[in-house]
């Protein structure tokens, strides 16, 4: 370090000599450099972030989505590779959920419909691997879906539900999450925020006082949980377009959503949550609706 700052004390950055010529004061010897060697933090702070861009870029690929017409930057998973990751989830899944529901009539209600949707639709054309989980869980109303095409439906969501279109609605929307790579975007996104948190709460933190570490991580979970709530509506849409495709209502998403609004009673504020207020998610749905049904005239 000592040698490093004999070195570079002598450099003086290109403003310094702007500064004196302008009539302004000098910059001091050595500048910003001085100042950098100065807080080792900050030094730390910079590699930390550097770091977090250069994983970011390096371990991401640009996709352009045929489904939704984006372009992605997603984690460099083909997608047997995402197969594998769901594959491999999927048993903890099941665990955390108490397992598998044993009624041979409800599961072959799940995998009928939502086997109907893949077949009759471009979903069927993609390479991804679609099974449908009945979970035993009664208490937890959730449906979820993992990369590659493990898509799970809780026992609390679906006695909730009034008619087989509302339970196609659900799963088109978890299929539309599988197609819209969300979960692969997601871990990109993740990891890079976190890099981007670390070194801007290190840069600003005092090395004492932590609060500003915990803001900026702060900072970082709101920003991923706009990206979730952008994902939701997306894969909301899809599911529209799903159900419209191969022969489903899809009014009966809105109902869905009414379900949704009814049952979460005082839920938390919609900015602290990944899933938009199930209010606005009819608005979206209805215009998604309006916008389809209108293309096919």
């Amino acid at each position: 370090m000592n040698f490093l700052r004999r070195f570079l004390s002598g450099y003086r950055l290109p403003f310094a000599r702007f500064e004196q010529e302008e009539g302004m004061p000098a910059a001091s010897q050595g500048g910003c450099l001085n100042l950098l060697l100065a807080n080792p933090r900050l030094i730390i702070a910079l590699f930390v972030i550097g770091g977090g861009i250069f994983k970011y870029y390096s371990g991401t690929t640009e996709y352009h989505n045929d489904f939704t017409g984006h372009e992605q930057r997603v984690a460099r998973y083909t997608p047997e590779g995402e197969i594998r990751l769901g594959l491999a989830s999927a048993p903890e899944m099941v665990r955390q959920f108490g397992g598998e529901v044993a009624d041979p009539k409800s599961t072959a209600l799940v995998n009928r419909v939502g086997q109907r949707i893949v077949s009759s639709t471009l979903v069927r054309e993609t390479p991804y691997r679609f099974q449908f989980h009945l979970l035993r869980d009664d208490q937890t109303i959730n449906a979820f879906a993992l990369p590659g095409g493990q898509i799970f439906i809780t026992a609390a969501l679906l006695k909730l539900l009034k008619n087989e279109d509302q339970l196609a609605g659900v799963l088109g929307h978890e299929i539309g999450h599988v197609v819209g790579r969300h979960s692969i975007q997601q871990m990109a996104k993740s990891e890079f925020l976190q890099s981007l948190a670390e070194g801007v709460g290190m840069a600003i933190s005092n090395g004492r006082d932590q609060s500003s570490v915990q803001m900026t991580e702060y900072v970082s979970k709101l920003i991923n949980l706009k990206y979730g709530r952008n994902d939701e509506l997306e894969a909301d849409a899809l599911g529209v377009r799903f159900l419209i495709e191969c022969g489903y209502d899809p009014e009966n998403m809105i109902g869905v959503m009414e379900i949704l609004k009814k049952v979460s009673g005082g839920r938390q504020p919609e900015m602290l949550s990944t899933h938009p207020d199930p209010g606005n998610r009819i608005e979206h749905i209805r215009a998604e609706i309006t916008k389809l049904r209108a293309e096919q005239k």
